[in-house]
């Protein structure tokens, strides 16, 4: 009986909707003859696209198309493949899935699930996990940047570099081994193969490959930025200049804010998801005080926290209590999150700023460049020479583990006698680490949670 890994699949692989083109494909490890002879009335020829009329089980036409057969390994999933273009009405491409379905039914043909046909192409070796992932950010990217990054990482830049790693971990694990193996040997091959040199030149490697991978999950993930402050600071009014856009209400009463307004802009390629929130302060008004304790939900969650000042009003007794009440709750807030900023500096004599403070006026326009630059610099990100490939947070977490048990191998090197079985079992967790991102190393429950977050048809 056939795995559900090995069953033969089908589902249409254009976005709902109308269009003037839709797709509906179907995937198999056996012969697909019987199916395409049924839809078609004819074989085809493989990798060639055929214009002919779309047939139901009466043979009358469904609609007429383009039909492409793509024989077993060399296809998208490596299985045998059939692909249909038709008009991209929905009524239409849901005749030709049921159709699919019904002529291979003899097969056990199925409806696919999220992201199976991308885990098909990795099960099968087309794609490694992290150029299957890529398939996906590519689809969902949302600058430009982060579209040719994650060209980059489906073409193999991420797993190139990863393989790099491992090959010279390889290498180490080898020679440790090797040691392990025959210990009554009178040669050190670890001091003789510069042991020590070879892990730290892997390290150094590894940081690497860890800073362009952080810059890449930047590019996927974006930055959540969360404009926060006492009522009429000037959130609003930030949130439509940063966004070139009248987004949020802007009125000289306290309060406008009620509920949180987002956007999503880039900065060099970075998406930042902007939020402005209403402004905290206590108050009797109940909706006013649901939009407040929402603020402080998002200021928890925020990756930037944009904390804005009135210049006009520094020195009032009021407001600077108000700010004291605020800062008293923002202790809890990791203060490398927090960016203050200082609004109205064309309104207002210059005053002397906290250290790390910026001044702007979002009504000249004056500073917002530069805070543009300080909110990337906040989170780390910085231009890198080479090309950028997407990544995703898992990635980093999986080179930030496979660092610290390089460090702790590097650790147990250093004593006298060295350790050499602990040394053995840190370089082959490090490998281990290092084998998640690109599935040479993966659990199960990680690939189901990856491709389930596929389009269906994908």
């Amino acid at each position: 009986m056939l795995s559900r890994h090995q069953d033969p699949i089908a589902a249409i692989a254009t976005a709902p909707g109308r269009g003037a083109v839709g797709i509906v494909r179907i995937s198999s490890r056996q012969d697909l003859t019987p199916v395409i002879e049924a839809i078609c009335g004819r074989p085809l020829k493989p990798r060639e696209a055929t214009y002919l009329p779309l047939r139901d089980t009466s043979g009358q036409a469904i609609d007429h198309g383009l039909a492409l057969h793509f024989p077993a390994p060399h296809s998208y999933t490596g299985e045998h493949v059939l692909e249909l273009q038709a008009h991209g009405g929905p009524v239409v491409l849901q005749l030709l899935l049921a159709r699919c379905l019904e002529a291979g039914a003899a097969l056990g043909t199925r409806l696919a699930e999220p992201g199976e046909f991308t885990q098909r192409a990795f099960l099968n070796g087309k794609l490694d996990l992290a150029q299957a992932e890529a398939v996906s950010d590519l689809i969902d990217a949302s600058t430009e940047a982060a579209a040719r990054s994650a060209g980059r990482a489906l073409s193999g830049a991420l797993s190139h570099e990863v393989g790099g790693l491992r090959d010279a971990l390889i290498k180490l694990r080898m020679l440790v081994e090797a040691t392990l193996d025959f210990p009554e040997e009178e040669i050190d091959f670890l001091q003789q193969a510069d042991a020590l040199g070879r892990l730290a030149r892997l390290t150094a490697q590894l940081d690497g490959v860890l800073d362009r991978t952080r810059q890449g999950a930047l590019l996927r993930e974006g930055i959540k930025v969360v404009l926060a402050g006492q009522p009429n600071v000037g959130k609003s009014s930030l949130l439509n200049a940063l966004a070139g856009a009248e987004l949020a209400i802007v009125t000289p009463i306290a309060g406008t804010t009620r509920d949180k307004v987002s956007q999503t802009i880039q900065i060099e390629g970075v998406p930042l998801h902007i939020s402005d929130t209403a402004g905290l302060r206590d108050t009797e008004d109940e909706v006013e005080r649901i939009g407040v304790a929402r603020s402080w939900d998002a200021i928890e969650d925020a990756d930037v926290l944009l904390f804005l000042h009135d210049l006009t009003r520094v020195g009032q007794p009021d407001y600077e209590a108000e700010d004291r009440r605020i800062n008293g709750r923002l202790a809890a807030i990791e203060p490398a999150r927090i960016l203050q900023v200082f609004n109205k500096a064309d309104a207002a004599s210059a005053a002397e700023l906290p250290t790390g403070a910026l001044s702007l006026s979002v009504k000249s326009g004056e500073g917002l460049q530069q805070l543009r630059q300080r909110l990337l610099e906040q989170v780390g990100w910085h231009a890198v020479p080479e090309g950028l490939f997407i990544a995703r947070e898992r990635h980093v977490q999986a080179l930030k583990r496979t660092r610290e048990h390089l460090a702790l191998a590097d650790a147990v090197s250093r004593q006298e006698p060295p350790a050499l079985d602990l040394l053995a079992e840190e370089l082959r967790l490090a490998h281990d680490a290092l084998g998640e991102i690109t599935g040479t190393f993966t659990a199960d429950e990680l690939l189901g949670e990856i491709f389930s977050k596929f389009c269906i048809g994908k």
